[in-house]
């Protein structure tokens, strides 16, 4: 602790806390656009790491579940200044885009009262589609690597499809791992290290993972339930916001039904037009499902997604970032990670299949999410202004 306290004093925090703030400013996309502004803004300008360590970082929070970027940019904060420092870190990135799905969450409550049509928003979801399935094409061309992960991606996709619960999304996962790894066939590959973990941090991950069941079981209110199934995703889907759309999708629309197809897509599909983490979808998706009772509860709906989904890979990267140069020594830990990337990328994939299912195929559906694509593959029409247009088209068309 000591040494944490000596890092922390030599470190000016508030020009560090203003260039992270830059960062989420210019963030938008998924973790690979936010890994370009992380490299010019806190290596190549300001220096806090190389871009060896940056890579690095990189690396760690690939194998960790929960939002790579935002996992890294706090690595880089507890590298800088400790703790404390990483935990300001989140708050600087995260909550201003957290606030803004927030007030988003209220969007359908607001065009009602105000009788405004919904009807603008109708090319939202084909758009989010769009967007959607050039996530499952760069992530399928990046893990897709050989005959086992060609395998893994369709054994994702096919098993999901059929089956639509919360817990397969998990499941699949583990055995992407698994399979990765005995594929192998090396030896020494969980070879043994030495380590000194802080395991407060573990500890309180685990607390909150099982404390969150039994607190939704004993009240049975929506806001615990809420705050369970965001926790829930935070640690069980590695990679960035995309990878956890299927997840949450399947639960909040397929077998809750706190929000229906439109609903959702218009959400991630907003999302895309902010900078930030692609992870505060589930502010906007919390307080949607937290609908029908005062605001005050939507709101509480809200902070029990944001909070959610971000603690427990803020707690992970607590517990692993002092331990990462012996741990990334575990040649096992490195092998499972590309499975289960694999198998994310199915995910993805069949999401986008099945979204576009429940959109339908109206031909200016079809036309919205082709030119989504082909601006976004193209990269010609940045991904908020293509948000700006879409919408246009829907009030005006």
């Amino acid at each position: 602790m000591e040494r944490e306290i000596k890092i922390i004093e030599k470190v000016e925090w508030r020009p560090f806390l203003k260039d992270v703030f830059i960062c989420s400013l210019g963030a938008y996309g998924g973790p690979e656009a936010h890994y370009g502004v992380f490299t010019d803004q806190l290596v190549i300008k300001k220096g806090y790491l190389n871009e060896e360590e940056l890579v690095e970082l990189i690396a760690l929070c690939s194998i960790l579940p929960g939002p790579t970027s935002t996992q890294t940019i706090v690595a880089t904060g507890y590298k800088t200044g400790g703790p404390l420092l990483a935990f300001l870190t989140l708050l600087v990135w995260a909550l201003p885009v957290l606030t803004v799905m927030t007030l988003l969450s209220f969007l359908y409550q607001f065009l009602e009262r105000m009788n405004i049509s919904q009807v603008g928003l109708r090319y939202i979801g084909p758009m989010a589609v769009g967007f959607i399935v050039v996530a499952a094409y760069r992530i399928g061309r990046k893990v897709v690597t050989d005959k086992i992960t060609v395998f893994l991606l369709l054994f994702g996709a096919v098993t999901t499809y059929f089956i639509r619960e919360p817990w397969i999304f998990p499941l699949v996962l583990v055995v992407g791992g698994i399979v990765s790894v005995t594929s192998l066939n090396e030896k020494n590959l969980w070879n043994r290290i030495k380590l000194n973990p802080p395991w407060r941090y573990l500890l309180a991950f685990v607390v909150f993972a099982i404390g969150s069941i039994v607190i939704a079981f004993i009240f049975d209110h929506r806001i615990a339930h809420l705050f369970e199934s965001f926790y829930r995703y935070g640690y069980l889907v590695f990679g960035g916001g995309q990878v956890v759309v299927p997840v949450m999708y399947s639960e909040l629309v397929e077998v809750n039904q706190f929000m229906t197809n439109q609903e959702f897509l218009t959400g991630y599909g907003l999302v895309q037009g902010l900078p930030g983490p692609m992870f505060s979808f589930s502010a906007y998706a919390g307080g949607m499902a937290a609908r029908g009772g005062s605001s005050l509860i939507q709101v509480l709906g809200a902070v029990a997604g944001g909070i959610g989904i971000f603690l427990p890979g803020l707690l992970l990267i607590f517990f692993i970032y002092p331990i990462w140069e012996n741990l990334k020594k575990i040649k096992g830990i490195k092998a499972s990670l590309k499975g289960i990337n694999a198998v994310a990328g199915g995910l993805i994939a069949v999401a986008a299949v099945i979204l576009m299912q429940k959109s339908g195929f109206a031909i200016d559906n079809i036309i919205i999410t082709f030119m989504t694509m082909v601006f976004l593959l193209t990269k010609k029409i940045p991904a908020p202004l293509i948000v700006v247009l879409v919408l246009i088209v829907g009030f005006i068309g």
